[in-house]
């Protein structure tokens, strides 16, 4: 085995790197949203606009109502120049009165995106997410009920021996009469 060579002092490290030159600094990347938007550009004129736009209006389209009870996943444009189909998810019960109104919607998204662009409509049940910039309604403070309530609650359940099931009822029945405005 030859013998290891020492390693060059400070000086020594300080001419070697003054002679080599050093690869230059690579440049930073082109902001994304420059070289995306001729192709997102191209994609919408190929396919249609998604369902970004219908979002952003839809409490303007369904109203505000069943905007809170629907909203738009999936907009599928049909080959050639045939009308595409939205995809709707919405809560339970109110699939009905959207597919009784689904000639509507549907006319008011075609003023929105074009006519001819939306023909039919696929209702998907499921939870809808809350919108953005709604707040959840407001719920107003509850206090303790005034004596009257509360004498009248204890009185109702007067009969009922002492344990568990007594105190679910009393508080059953202040929830339920703070509820009824005291």
């Amino acid at each position: 085995m030859p013998p290891r060579r020492p390693l060059p002092t400070a000086q020594e490290t300080a001419e070697i790197l003054s002679r080599r030159r050093s690869k230059p600094m690579p440049r930073a990347a082109p902001p994304a949203g420059r070289a995306l938007g001729p192709v997102l550009r191209a994609l919408e004129e190929r396919f249609g606009q998604g369902p970004g736009q219908l979002q952003a209006k839809w409490a303007e389209i369904v109203g505000e109502t069943l905007a809170r009870h629907t909203e738009p996943l999936k907009l599928t444009k049909a080959r050639g120049n045939a009308p595409g189909v939205l995809e709707l998810r919405v809560a339970g019960p109110a699939a009905a009165i959207v597919q009784h109104q689904a000639p509507e919607i549907l006319a008011r998204v075609s003023m929105i995106l074009g006519e001819g662009t939306v023909g039919k409509l696929r209702i998907i049940q499921g939870a809808v997410r809350p919108r953005p910039g709604r707040a959840a309604p407001r719920r107003r403070p509850r206090g303790p009920l005034d004596a009257a309530a509360e004498q009248a609650l204890a009185e109702g359940l007067a009969d009922q021996p002492d344990g568990p099931l007594r105190e679910a009822l009393i508080r059953l029945g202040r929830e339920t009469l703070r509820g009824r405005g005291g």
